[in-house]
């Protein structure tokens, strides 16, 4: 499938690193120029220089700004007045006893992984649809279905998404303009690495940790490994494309068969 995407211009929330750089690096290498985004410029910088080693002709644009609070939304809208692929990647994920989480992480979940998404598709919405032409996806996860019972406030604010993009879609309706949610399953990043080998054998290599945390911690997975941040951006890429017009609505997983589901 041949996916263009030139003459389009994308915003890609949290892609300094992990499943946001993945994507970006996606976006761009299918044509689109991207909105690269981070709360500082020197981790910006070094996020684009390393996308620009992946896709030397990446039309790449830096957006400092802390997008979770209405300030960082209007940097954001500063830097990049006109997108037409929406990505809210950005959401900060930990587990904690359910019983001890305060009231005040309670809140820095939803405003970091739900209002953040909320006030960027408020925002770019309504010249998407003057224009017949958007894509907003915003990034869920697993954790929307299948509740960790150690991390009943990410999970929380994950379902919450999904509510989100659906209303959104219903907003949306009739002006060429899609949203949906991707559901990413279990994911190799940095912190994921990390969180593995808090439960596992240290002294163990990487390909045997994960099949281990996996088989151990994660048994449901049909995938049996971890997903690789690239094959999460390959369903985006393709939802932010021509092909993908008649998707709207739709929480799609890319998780490896980890919810046990027939249906989306």
């Amino acid at each position: 499938m041949l996916i263009d995407l030139t003459r389009r211009t994308a915003l890609v929330t949290g892609s300094t690193q992990g499943i946001g750089a993945a994507i970006a690096t996606g976006l761009a290498r299918a044509g689109a120029r991207v909105g690269v985004n981070g709360r500082t410029g020197e981790r910006v910088e070094h996020a684009i220089a390393g996308m620009r080693a992946e896709v030397p002709h990446a039309d790449l644009v830096p957006v400092v700004a802390d997008v979770a609070t209405e300030e960082g939304a209007r940097l954001a809208a500063e830097a990049l007045p006109h997108v037409d692929i929406l990505v809210n990647n950005l959401g900060v994920f930990g587990e904690a006893d359910p019983l001890k989480i305060s009231d005040d992480e309670w809140r820095r979940y939803f405003e970091v992984n739900v209002l953040a998404a909320v006030r960027l598709i408020r925002q770019y919405l309504p010249g998407m649809s003057e224009r017949g032409w958007g894509r907003i996806q915003n990034i869920a996860s697993d954790s929307a279905v299948v509740i960790p019972a150690e991390m009943i406030h990410y999970g929380m604010s994950k379902t919450a998404l999904l509510a989100v993009t659906r209303g959104f879609a219903k907003q949306a309706a009739g002006t060429g303009v899609t949203v949906n949610s991707v559901i990413a399953g279990p994911t190799h990043t940095g912190g994921v690495e990390q969180f593995v080998y808090e439960l596992v054998d240290r002294a163990l290599p990487w390909d045997e940790a994960q099949r281990v945390f996996m088989r151990e911690y994660r048994p449901q997975s049909l995938l049996q490994r971890l997903i690789e941040p690239e094959e999460i951006a390959h369903m985006v890429v393709y939802l932010a494309s021509e092909q993908a017009s008649a998707t709207t609505g739709g929480a799609l997983r890319v998780d490896g068969g980890y919810v046990d589901s027939i249906l989306p």
